[in-house]
């Protein structure tokens, strides 16, 4: 009888009875705006966040496109966010994600801290980096091959580093480990950066910075330690070998070649297209009602840090009509 009594007690901690106007499922860019414009709306809301507030944005060392910001660090814009979130009483939680069922009236979260209900859900998961499938990257992940240039790049000072992609983040983040590396190779697909020409510009004419078009990473190898790397040019098919040097020792490989969204857990409930991003256009609205997606994980031209603000605030205010509507 002791141990019924236990059980229910348990089960009664776990379920939480209280009804939420809104559950953000993410603490990124898109996630904290959402929370920030539901709490201002004096809507009951909480953000679900497994890894670390701030998402993406927290690894990012300078952002210089943030409106009102000529730099700011991508940790001071974040935690300025959430002390904005926290003045207008929206909740945080740090929980693990285990289930969610979005298709009746009153939806649920199940995580590792309870279940929680809500009228409304906001999904603003985000994207992760999108690993690029060379032999050697997972051998030698966290080890050498590496995703994040604030995280890791200090580990290479004084060593080659190579950065392979074309786009914003290859370019940005190839800036950014000239901090670190007595010389930065850029490995590009194809015969041209896809990002803005300003940025172009500072990439090309940087000292310390090498570029190679039409180039591919093969493979990386090694014992103990990534020792080596293969690169293809897919225009001559000429191949050709890097080797670190024993005085290095070591050298970084660092791939920025896009991101995956993290909607895994959506999976049958919410509609996606081919590469599992949730279909919803510039209102946010998906397929299931009272359900909103924002911020990278949805289909969209741009993923930039202001366009994830902007999904949260429509999301937030279109989740605020949603519950109006029904009142």
């Amino acid at each position: 009888m002791a141990e019924i009594d236990e059980t229910l007690a348990s089960q009664n901690f776990l379920e939480n009875s209280e009804i939420y106007d809104v559950i953000i499922l993410g603490a990124g860019c898109a996630g904290l705006t959402a929370g920030l414009y539901a709490g201002r709306a004096k809507l009951k809301t909480m953000i679900v966040e497994r890894k670390q507030i701030g998402g993406q944005a927290v690894t990012t060392d300078i952002i210089a496109n943030y409106p009102g910001f000529f730099q700011i660090t991508g940790p001071e814009l974040m935690e300025n966010i959430l002390a904005q979130v926290k003045e207008f009483g929206c909740e945080i939680l740090m929980a693990n994600i285990t289930n969610v069922s979005l298709d009746k009236e009153i939806k649920e979260i199940e995580t590792d801290q309870g279940i929680y209900r809500s009228r409304t859900v906001i999904l603003a998961t985000g994207a992760n980096p999108k690993k690029l499938g060379f032999e050697g990257e997972e051998q030698f992940r966290g080890r050498g091959v590496g995703y994040c240039a604030t995280c890791d790049g200090f580990f290479f000072r004084g060593k080659d580093i190579f950065v392979i992609g074309g786009g914003y983040s290859a370019a940005e983040e190839a800036l950014y480990l000239t901090r670190f590396g007595k010389k930065v190779t850029i490995v590009v697909r194809k015969d041209h950066f896809r990002c803005a020409k300003s940025l172009v510009d500072q990439v090309l004419e940087h000292p310390k910075i090498e570029v190679k078009f039409c180039t591919e990473l093969i493979k990386v190898y090694g014992e103990q330690k990534m020792s080596g790397a293969v690169f293809k040019n897919n225009q001559t098919g000429e191949v050709t070998e890097y080797q670190v040097s024993k005085e290095d020792g070591i050298f970084g490989v660092f791939v920025f070649v896009g991101y995956e969204p993290d909607t895994a857990l959506f999976q049958g409930q919410v509609d996606m297209d081919e590469n599992g991003y949730i279909l919803a256009k510039e209102t946010t609205k998906t397929n299931l009602p009272g359900v909103f997606a924002a911020g990278d994980l949805r289909t969209k031209l741009l993923r930039q840090l202001v366009t994830a603000a902007a999904d949260g605030a429509v999301a937030a205010t279109q989740a605020e009509k949603y519950i109006s509507d029904r009142r």
